[in-house]
């Protein structure tokens, strides 16, 4: 498959920062036996991943400008053009050596995002998309799995802990998905569930409380891969609410109408 220019900036970057956390990786695996634990060293990798990313990207096209997940927001002199990167996204896994984690990286292009990387360097998987140019897994194309019930679908979501999101209205989503799928996944990346509905692996997600460079990329691989992608209330205003549900056609549509009910009413 032959690149576009941006893509192959895109790739580059993930693929460098991917190297490093990979090494971190296997560090943070030693540690887990320590007394001291691998939250510090895994900081470290986080922010370590961020540094490398922004390098090569502010060298690739300098001016752009950035919104990271540990760096904020960084003006550029382009204001048309801004990338939105999550360098360690699944930390938590990445924590307990679980090899599930991603680097993130989408581009925005005037409000609108026009490609998309993600890449677990565990597991070698390179996901991407350009606006008009379809969705890949390793050089792979992808679509957005064909079924059209729920009851035969798996959904992937995100669970909220501690400190985190509303988890009376996750307990209620949760309720309501549960009976009406053939399973719920939980992988811990917002970022790896869009991908893995743009593959096909599930059929439809559904979280809430997320930030843009969890969801940014995701949301064009999945419309590139023939998917649809929204808020809870079906409309586009995915970053300002940080609400996203996702799958094909007719998934998202049962999504929608699924976490749409309301709480059963106490006699």
């Amino acid at each position: 498959m032959a690149r576009s220019a941006i893509i192959n900036v895109m790739v580059q970057a993930a693929m460098k920062a991917g190297r490093s956390l990979a090494r971190d990786f296997g560090e943070v695996q030693n540690l887990q036996v320590s007394l001291k634990g691998p939250g510090d060293y895994v900081s470290q990798a986080d922010r370590k991943a961020e540094e490398i990313i922004h390098a090569e990207l502010a060298r690739a096209r300098p001016g752009y400008s950035f919104l990271m997940e540990e760096s904020g927001t960084v003006e550029g002199d382009d204001p048309q053009h801004r990338w939105i990167v999550d360098p360690l996204d699944g930390t938590t896994n990445f924590l307990h050596g679980i090899p599930i984690f991603s680097i993130s990286i989408a581009l925005e292009r005037q409000g609108q995002i026009v490609a998309g990387v993600i890449y677990n360097p565990a597991m070698d998987e390179l996901y991407t998309a350009e606006r008009g140019g379809g969705a890949f897994l390793n050089d792979r194309r992808l679509r957005v799995a064909a079924r059209s019930r729920l009851s035969d679908a798996v959904v992937g979501t995100g669970i909220p802990h501690l400190g985190r999101g509303h988890h009376g209205t996750a307990l209620l989503d949760l309720r309501n998905v549960m009976g009406e799928t053939a399973g719920i996944r939980r992988l811990g990346s917002a970022a790896l569930d869009l991908a893995y509905v743009a593959a096909g692996r599930m059929d439809g997600f559904w979280e809430d409380t997320l930030s843009p460079w969890d969801i940014a990329a995701g949301i064009i691989l999945v419309r590139e891969a023939g998917g649809f992608v929204s808020d809870k209330k079906g409309g586009d205003k995915m970053f300002d609410t940080g609400q996203i549900v996702a799958g094909n056609e007719a998934i998202h549509r049962a999504l929608l109408k699924t976490l749409a009910r309301p709480a059963p009413q106490k006699s």
